[in-house]
Parts: structure tokens; C-alpha cells; sequence
């Protein structure tokens, strides 16, 4: 006997994505449900070998659900988890809705899957699991084993991130203008500010009143409350060319003297890191190579010279993956793993 399992934004990149990583993990399920908007009933969407129709979030009764992995949008989000997680169903959602609320675990599992056991304690929990930023989520990743043996202190972090985080359309979007630079004129933007195609965009979410995206701000945030409040984290996020995979170059500076060989080492050993770290041609990760993959890769391990203690790591991860999708899955193995779920079909 298995879980049953509703994904919400099934026909969505991220949603696909999650039905196609809960059959390649062989997840452990009793049954899956596809469910949409009303505008994408009757879709048809692969559940491994198998084909699924989509039925409508409206329509659809959660109590007999265990698992709701929600990747629909932050105003689904908020109109309907509260709704699921009342019917005894638990949400694990991939919008930004509940990320801050501190009343729901913001959760990476090889970072901070012990406050799980806490939140299912709970007689009065909400039954929602936030998703970080897919940003973040890699970051941490990398992160978490550095600040265990080294303690970090200030995180600067400059990303370069596909748009495929911005969705469908966004890939769309770039695919029509690159084409039309060489084909006829390329169309205006309309998902982006600016000309995504060969060019790069600082601006990923709104602005904020000191400058910074909301981007940046949630990894920021994001961060703290998933690592450690006390480490100092700035973050420069920037829209590239690339469909698929998010990578980061990030500076971190440390309490605790560390050579680039420790860290190397450290990482080596760490949960969902892999190093590839060669100092020669192509011997390091780039996005196209993480597209399909669940690890986080980290390569161009070296110190930084111009602080005490300080390092530079290159971070690449295929956003669509562990950004959003593997790691909602991932959730829910914890959950299980750490016998914290029962099955209600059981």
C-alpha cells in the first residue's frame, strides 16, 4: 500500500516535472492525481509509463489525499492550502506564498529536514510545507556542509538564472526572440523588461524600496531562516539566456581558517553535492551539463585572498529539478523516512 498523491499545476513546467521525478524515484504510491485549472481539464500529462487526465483543483476532494505537491502560484496557493491542509492533507507548496509565515517549516532536506518532527508534532499545524526559492534551495545545498565545519559569516551571491524559472512563457518568449533576431525581427518582450535573447537582465521580481529585487530578498531571507539567522547574505540576481539550469558565484568568508583542498574535501562527502572541480579545460559544470540531474554541482573551488578565511565556490543546478520539483518530492520522502506519515488508505 502506497500514498496518494495530488500534484496541483500539473500541466506547469514544475509540475511535470514532479510527476515525472516521483516515477523515476519510484515514490511510493497507492495512486496519482493530475489536477489543473478548468482551462486545462482533459489534459493529458506522463506519470512514468503512464498517461493521466486532469481533473479540476475546484472539483476535487483532498480527504482521502496524504501528499498535495502544489506548483500552481502564489494566489492558488494561498486560496487553497489552507483549504487542503484543513481536509487533513498535507501541502507541500513551491510558490512563495508561505515561505515566510513562521508558523510553516521552510524546508531543503539535506540542510534543515529535522524540523520536520517538530512541525508534525504539532495538534495545531496548518498542514503546509513551504519550498524555498529555487535560488536558494542550491545555494543551502552547497552551503550547509561549508557553514558545519567552517562557520560561515557573509555570503555574497550573484546569480545567473535560466528562464524557465519565470516559466512557459518566458522559454517561449526567449526561443521566439532568438529566432527572430536571425529569422525576420525579433518580437518586443512581454514576459521580460528587456531583450532576454543575447543579452542578460538584473531584474528578476519586483523592486523594493532599497534597491534590491525580490529575488534578492528572498535569498536572503530565505536563507537565514533556513541556514542560520546570523550569517550576512547579499545577493545580485541576473536573468541569462539559458532554458534550463540556475548557477551562482558565490563569496563566503568564513570564522575558521579554510584552504580551497578542506573545502573540496568537506563537499566531496556531503549530501546532494557534487564536486567537479579540475583546474583545466572544462573541468567544471555548466547548466546545460545539470539539466536532468538531481545533484547540486559545485566547481572553481578556490580562495579568495583579498579577506581572512575567505572562499569562492561556482554553484550549478537544474532549477526545474532541485529548484522546485525534487526537492518538494524529496520533502515528502523525509516525511516518510522519518515516520512521520501514515497512509490513510492504510
Amino acid at each position: 500500500m502506497g500514498y496518494k498523491v495530488a500534484v496541483v499545476g500539473a500541466t506547469g513546467n514544475v509540475g511535470r516535472e514532479m510527476l515525472s521525478i516521483l516515477a523515476e524515484r519510484e515514490f511510493p504510491v497507492s495512486e496519482v492525481v493530475a489536477l489543473a485549472s478548468r482551462r486545462s481539464q482533459g489534459t493529458e500529462v506522463s506519470f512514468g509509463d503512464e498517461t493521466l487526465t486532469c481533473k479540476t483543483l475546484e472539483s476535487y476532494d483532498f480527504s482521502d489525499t496524504d501528499f498535495c505537491l502544489m506548483s500552481a502560484g502564489s494566489a492558488i496557493s494561498k486560496e487553497w492550502s489552507p483549504r487542503i491542509g484543513a481536509q487533513g492533507c498535507l501541502v507541500i507548496d513551491n510558490s512563495s506564498c508561505w515561505r515566510y509565515d513562521q508558523d510553516v517549516p521552510l524546508v531543503v532536506p539535506e540542510v534543515n529536514a529535522h524540523v520536520l518532527e517538530g512541525y508534525m508534532a504539532k495538534n495545531t499545524r496548518k498542514n503546509i510545507i513551504a519550498n524555498p526559492n529555487c535560488s536558494t534551495i542550491q545555494m543551502v545545498v552547497a552551503l550547509k556542509p561549508l557553514h558545519d565545519a567552517f562557520n560561515i559569516k557573509r555570503v555574497v551571491v550573484s546569480t545567473y538564472q535560466s528562464v524557465s524559472g519565470a516559466g512557459k512563457d518566458a522559454m517561449e518568449e526567449l526561443w521566439g526572440q532568438t529566432k527572430g533576431i536571425f529569422v525576420t525581427d525579433a518580437p518586443e518582450p512581454e514576459k521580460f523588461t528587456k531583450q532576454i535573447a543575447f543579452n542578460v537582465i538584473p531584474h528578476i521580481d519586483v523592486f523594493m524600496e532599497d534597491g534590491s529585487t525580490k529575488e534578492e530578498w528572498k535569498m536572503v531571507a530565505e536563507t537565514k531562516k533556513i541556514l542560520d539567522p546570523k550569517i550576512k547574505v547579499t545577493a545580485t540576481c541576473v536573468r541569462v539566456p539559458v532554458f534550463v539550469g540556475h548557477s551562482e558565484a558565490i563569496n563566503l568568508e568564513f570564522d575558521k581558517s579554510v584552504t580551497a583542498d578542506e573545502a573540496r574535501d568537506v563537499l566531496r562527502e556531503a549530501a546532494g553535492c557534487l564536486v567537479v572541480d579540475k583546474r583545466e579545460d572544462g573541468g567544471y559544470v555548466t547548466p546545460v551539463e545539470s539539466v536532468g540531474e538531481f545533484a547540486t554541482f559545485i566547481s572553481r573551488i578556490r580562495e579568495d585572498i583579498t579577506i581572512e578565511n575567505g572562499l569562492n565556490i561556482w554553484v550549478v543546478s537544474d532549477n526545474l529539478r532541485k529548484g522546485a520539483a525534487l526537492n518538494t518530492v524529496q520533502i515528502a520522502e523525509s516525511l516518510i523516512n522519518r515516520g512521520l506519515m501514515t497512509q490513510k488508505a492504510a
